[in-house]
Formats: structure tokens, C-alpha cells, sequence
């Protein structure tokens, strides 16, 4: 039988690695919240960095605080870079919203296909979701989601593939399993010049992006289970204590590449979530199947799956529709919170 001192050990580091977990989500928070006095080193460093990448312009419908109300907030991962730099004209790679519920500290954590079959308000049609950032930016993404899911959209966060480059080598590389050898283009598109072998290695941030990208052996389903893997990986490397030297570098890495309309008051409203015993993460998926339109692949999502998806997110946040049905197609995706 373990004894006491094992069981609060193993406790302790469960709770660290899904407190570390929730930095990734809000990965400055990660930074700002190290121990003894590098955090106030920190503090200033994230601090300074995050001027650069607010943006003012995407401004949030609803006077809401992340340290008194529920939240929401969209990720949006996409394919850009310093070669490409396409701006509004790149698509997103992957989109995650997450919604805080303040009264209990829990956290659900949403992943959206990128190749949903979804009605895009600013164009007036139906397409892929990865396309309403091409088609509008961060404005036509976030009307997108806000549609489809019939919940208010309150802050986001768009990082490219600089950002995620920078805080794997930041960290040494994370260490992943393989299932297969492939060749994958890098971050500056050249084609073929990344080689991974198959089986359990340490990967760099050029060789992490290239097996969170490919999918040229499987489909996007794999592809996501290759991120979340990934995701675990960084994870594991961010709670180990050789990491928190580290973690100034990682502000680096991922202040100048990111765009977001929080904040660095609103970031740390967030804190009380990190730093709460009970706090609660869980992850949620679209369900759906492989379906094709007119000859173009496309992700048909599970009309009653989505409408029990949409109902769950509605009462984590606390929200109700005001306006039209979840039938409506150019509906605008309207809410009032019930606090």
C-alpha cells in the first residue's frame, strides 16, 4: 500500500501537469506565474513583449472580465509564416475554443476540424471553416464559430508557425512516438526537407511542426490525435523544473508571433483559474464523417452531435440565444449571459 507521502507526491504532479496544461491554453499565464523571484522578471518580460501583440481592432461584443465572469476564448493556429506571411489570406490549421465557467473553475476545451462544413456569415456560403479566416481574417473567423456554435466569442488568440517553432526549441525539443517515417515540408515551405523516422525521439520545433502538419499516410482525424500528442509533450517538458529557466525564452517565442484583442490585465484575470486545487479540463470534439460536395473533401459534422455540443457550451457559460434559431443559416449568433 503507498504510503502517504507517495500519494500527495503523485497528487502534486497531477495537479502541476493539468495546471501546466492550462498555461498552454493561456500560455503567457505559464510565464508570468514561475516561482521565487524570476517571476517578477517574467512578469515585466511578458509584460513588455505583449505590447506588440495586442490588437485592438477585434474588440470583444460583451463587458466581460476573465477574473468575474465566463469567458470565452478562440485558438486559431495558422498557416503562416515569415516566407508566406499571407495575412488574412492564410487559412487556420487549427481551431480549439475554450470556454471558463468562473463558479466552478472548469475549463472545456473544444477542437474544431478544420475541414467543417460550415455557413460563413461575411461570404454568405457554405465551406470549409479553415477558409473564414482566408476569406476575413480574425473578424470572419470568429462571426464563423460564433454561428456555428451559437456562443458568444470573447477573445482569441492566433498564433502562426514561428510561434510554435520557437517555443519547442525554446523548451530542447519534445519528445514524441513516431507511428511512422515520413517526409514533410518546413516552416519556409520547402518541400522534402524534413525526414522523421519512424519510433519514440526527441524532436526539434522545425520537425515537431512538420509531424503536427503531415497527413499525407492518414487523414485529418490522425493528424489531430498527432497534435494532441504533441500537445501532451510540451506539456511533460514545460512541468519539469529544467524547463522554468527556459521559459523567458518562450515568451520570446511566442510574443512576436501572435496577434490576440486580450489584454495583459485581462491575461492575468486568468490566473485564478491556474492556481485553483479544483480546477476541471475537459475535452470536447465535433463529431462527424468524410463527405464530398462537388468532387472537394469536406468534414459534414453530426446535426444532433453538434446540437448536444452546443448545449453544453450554452450552460458552461451561462448563455442563452436571443435572437434566431440554430436553423437559421445567416443567423448572427446573438447572446445574453444569465449571471
Amino acid at each position: 500500500m503507498q504510503n502517504r507521502h507517495v500519494i500527495r507526491e503523485k497528487r502534486r504532479k497531477k495537479i502541476r501537469r493539468r495546471r501546466i496544461f492550462a498555461f498552454i491554453v493561456l500560455p503567457i499565464l505559464t510565464l508570468i506565474l514561475a516561482v521565487g523571484g524570476y517571476a517578477g522578471y517574467l512578469y515585466y518580460t511578458a509584460s513588455d513583449v505583449l505590447k506588440d501583440s495586442y490588437d485592438g481592432s477585434t474588440a470583444k461584443e460583451r463587458p466581460v472580465n476573465p477574473a468575474d465572469d465566463n469567458v470565452s476564448v478562440l485558438f486559431m493556429g495558422v498557416d503562416d509564416s515569415d516566407v508566406r506571411n499571407s495575412g488574412k489570406g492564410s487559412r487556420t490549421d487549427a481551431l480549439l475554443l475554450a470556454t471558463f465557467n468562473d463558479d466552478d473553475k472548469s475549463v472545456k476545451l473544444l477542437s474544431i476540424p478544420r475541414d467543417s462544413y460550415v455557413y460563413i456569415p461575411g461570404k454568405d456560403r457554405y465551406s470549409k471553416i479553415t477558409h473564414a479566416h482566408a476569406y476575413g481574417g480574425v473578424e470572419y473567423t470568429i462571426d464563423t464559430v460564433e454561428n456555428l456554435l451559437k456562443v458568444p466569442v470573447d477573445y482569441y488568440v492566433k498564433m502562426n508557425f514561428n510561434a510554435f517553432v520557437e517555443v519547442v526549441d525554446a523548451l530542447g525539443g519534445v519528445t514524441v512516438d513516431v507511428p511512422y517515417t515520413f517526409t514533410e515540408q518546413d516552416s519556409t515551405d520547402k518541400a522534402g526537407a524534413i525526414t522523421i523516422e519512424e519510433g519514440k525521439q526527441t524532436l526539434d520545433g522545425e520537425e515537431a511542426l512538420a509531424f503536427a502538419r503531415t497527413r499525407k499516410k492518414d487523414s485529418d482525424i490522425e493528424r489531430g490525435k498527432r497534435q494532441q500528442q504533441l500537445i501532451q509533450a510540451i506539456v511533460e517538458k514545460a512541468s519539469s523544473a529544467s524547463s522554468i529557466t527556459k521559459y523567458a525564452n518562450v515568451i520570446q517565442g511566442i510574443g512576436h508571433n501572435m496577434k490576440t484583442n486580450m489584454t495583459f490585465s485581462e491575461m492575468k484575470g486568468f490566473t485564478h483559474y491556474v492556481m485553483a486545487s479544483n480546477l476541471r479540463i475537459e475535452t470536447l470534439n465535433l463529431k462527424g464523417s468524410d463527405s464530398y460536395i462537388n468532387g472537394t473533401y469536406y468534414y459534414q459534422l453530426d446535426e444532433a452531435a453538434l446540437a448536444s455540443t452546443i448545449e453544453e457550451l450554452q450552460v458552461h457559460m451561462d448563455v442563452k440565444k436571443t435572437a434566431e434559431s440554430s436553423t437559421d443559416a445567416s443567423a448572427t449568433g446573438d447572446y445574453a449571459g444569465e449571471q
